[in-house]
């Protein structure tokens, strides 16, 4: 009986998951309500709260299965340096690039492709050293604490291109020449 329960569960908890992932590519994480996630499930209100205290809380269970899934593939076959190079092309490929795509749209700034790709490998190596300095003990906080910080200056970096460009004038070179971004992308 407890084995059923458990995969009803699980299944719901996936069902639920599937839909905030695919609301997560079409707006930003803190104007996702749980009626919106539910009703894209067909379900009650309610029994999103039997499987998660909030949002955020359904954020961090798909980070985590998506993530133990990513390094039990691999497990026993790669260095643990490996498995954290997976899970931040993971980070690259599911979340940074969209999320710096829906802040720019947020804030009115249209960062071109070129743009897209060297923010994204910009906060995908910040990311990287912060995660690394964090797991030596060199930077003192919560997963929480450093998750706030990140996204602030990921805020206020695209706040400040859009302030930018907009105190520029007419015919202001871009930041980026399509030559000045050549180079491997990673996908």
């Amino acid at each position: 009986m407890k084995k059923r329960t458990y995969e009803a569960s699980n299944a719901a908890k996936r069902q639920i998951c599937t839909v905030l992932k695919e609301l997560m590519t079409q707006k930003l994480l803190n104007r996702i309500t749980v009626a919106e996630i539910m009703r894209g499930c067909g379900m009650a209100r309610q029994h999103f709260y039997y499987h998660f205290d909030d949002v955020y809380d359904a954020v961090r269970w798909i980070f985590e299965e998506e993530a133990v899934a990513l390094l039990r593939e691999h497990e026993g076959v790669m260095l643990w340096q490996d498995g954290l190079l997976q899970l931040f092309q993971y980070l690259h490929r599911a979340i940074i690039r969209s999320t710096i795509r829906l802040i720019a749209a947020e804030l009115g700034y249209e960062a071109g492709e070129q743009e897209l790709t060297m923010l994204t490998q910009f906060y995908v190596g910040a990311l990287v050293s912060i995660v690394e300095d964090w797991l030596l003990g060199e930077i003192q906080g919560t997963p929480e604490e450093l998750i706030r910080f990140v996204d602030q200056v990921l805020r206020d970096h695209v706040r400040g291109a859009g302030l930018r460009l907009s105190q520029a004038g007419p015919g202001t070179a871009p930041l980026l020449e399509p030559d000045h971004c050549a180079g491997p992308v990673s996908k």
